[in-house]
């Protein structure tokens, strides 16, 4: 694979999206939303000059899950739900990869649910990104465990009997140490998502409103439409309040049980100082403060996009270095013939009176 990434000696190359686009045809719909996420992807990849050479994307099935075709860099098109798995065993056997991992919410939330949770309990350093459509597009429109509850779908014409998940409360719940949400045609605050969560060391998981304009077009447009979207959406940035609204005229204020209020911002009547408005805090240990963020929903609240939690705990590989460090002091890893031949074996029927 030709790598201007990794030219020792040369003068530094300036690096296009181009560079990390795959000489395949996209085939996805025309005004899928997968095209405004691939190239935000390449765009941060050639800001970054991430190598080539050294980095994977592993995806399952689905219409998102073509992504390790387009982009120029090494790639698996697994197989349905299994993802998380295929790419946590190469991160462990291969640590020093960059390793990104592509997924929907039916592939991640329903046939891949457990190795979905299992890769982010574990702390892998590998970027999940989620692409949240509300439905099955590469199966013809059946809802997923994302679709909203009474939803009519080719597979529910009567409305969606199931309550959905909520991609960022699942993350949190299974201990992410990194956890955001972007929506696709935001390009800079996407792009924003993208480094933050290759800066992270950890899994970094990112749940991306994607639109599926065929099966379920305008799924977040409600949430999107220039008109609405400071209205009912609010921005999370470190360490500033959280305001919302034309101007930032509206900020959250919570109770002592984690429920949120939408208050008038101000210094006139039945206004409340900017000063009293809560600031949010990325990095609280806890997942509590988080959660609470990710339970926020419109009509009631604004829907918080930006990083809910970036916090450090040791990963995964870490750990198993350390304990094959333990092992083989000297950093030596056993071979296979060695293994192969070392200590006791047992052979299956062969003692007693089996024959």
């Amino acid at each position: 694979m030709s790598n201007p990434t990794s030219m020792e000696g040369a003068a530094p190359i300036k690096l296009t999206r181009k560079d990390y686009a795959s000489d395949q045809d996209v085939r996805w719909c025309p005004g899928c939303g997968d095209y405004a996420i691939l190239a935000q992807v390449q765009k941060v990849f050639a800001d970054l000059r991430l190598d080539r050479d050294k980095t994977v994307f592993v995806s399952g099935i689905g219409c998102s899950s073509r992504f390790p075709y387009y982009m120029n860099t090494y790639g698996v098109h697994s197989i349905h739900g299994r993802a998380p798995a295929i790419a946590s065993g190469l991160k462990v056997a291969r640590p020093e990869l960059a390793i990104w991992v592509v997924t929907g919410d039916g592939d991640g939330l329903s046939i891949g649910g457990n190795h979905l949770i299992h890769a982010i309990r574990r702390n892998i350093d590998l970027k999940i990104l989620l692409f949240n459509n509300r439905i099955y597009g590469l199966t013809k429109g059946q809802y997923s465990p994302t679709s909203e509850f009474g939803k009519r779908t080719v597979s529910t014409p009567h409305g969606v009997p199931d309550r959905p998940f909520n991609p960022v409360a699942v993350a949190l719940g299974a201990g992410a140490t990194f956890v955001a949400r972007a929506f696709d045609t935001d390009t800079d605050h996407l792009q924003a998502m993208l480094r933050r969560a290759h800066a992270h060391k950890g899994t970094a998981f990112i749940e991306i409103y994607q639109n599926c304009n065929v099966f379920n077009d305008g799924a977040f447009e409600h949430l999107a439409e220039k008109k609405v979207h400071d209205e009912r959406v609010i921005a999370l940035e470190h360490g500033k309040p959280l305001l919302f609204g034309p101007g930032k005229s509206k900020g959250l204020r919570f109770d002592a049980h984690g429920r949120a209020t939408a208050v008038e911002v101000g210094e006139g009547p039945g206004q409340v100082p900017v000063g009293a408005i809560a600031c949010h805090d990325e990095s609280v240990d806890s997942s509590g403060y988080a959660f609470v963020l990710s339970q926020l929903d419109y009509p009631t609240n604004p829907v918080p996009i930006g990083i809910f939690r970036a916090v450090e705990r040791p990963t995964y590989e870490q750990t198993v270095e350390e304990q094959a460090r333990k092992v083989a002091p000297t950093g030596a890893r056993k071979d296979i013939e060695t293994l192969w031949h070392q200590g006791d074996t047992w052979v299956a029927g062969s003692g007693g009176d089996a024959e």
